[in-house]
């Protein structure tokens, strides 16, 4: 683990999110998510769009780190938020 990333991963569930309402920088997946970084200082997945070449959704790749141990992540509902 890094004591001081350089930036965050986060995935969200799209169902029910209407995408006309989405920053575009959150649908752009340019080389590196330059534009997510920029202004974000993080990257942001679908949950359910596929991770890998198998077809493993984020949601269940960032709960791995890159030996197969199981991480922590954190969940936040937004769904009631001011």
């Amino acid at each position: 683990m890094k004591e001081l990333p350089a930036d965050f991963d986060a995935c969200w569930e799209s169902a029910g999110v209407d995408p006309h309402l989405l920053d575009p920088a959150l649908q752009t997946f340019d080389p590196g998510r330059s534009t997510q970084k920029a202004k974000y200082f993080g990257e942001f997945f679908r949950a359910g769009s596929p991770a890998t070449s198998s077809g493993l959704p984020f949601l269940q790749f960032f709960q791995e780190d890159r030996s197969g141990q199981p991480k922590g992540i954190v969940a936040l509902d937004l769904r009631s938020w001011p």
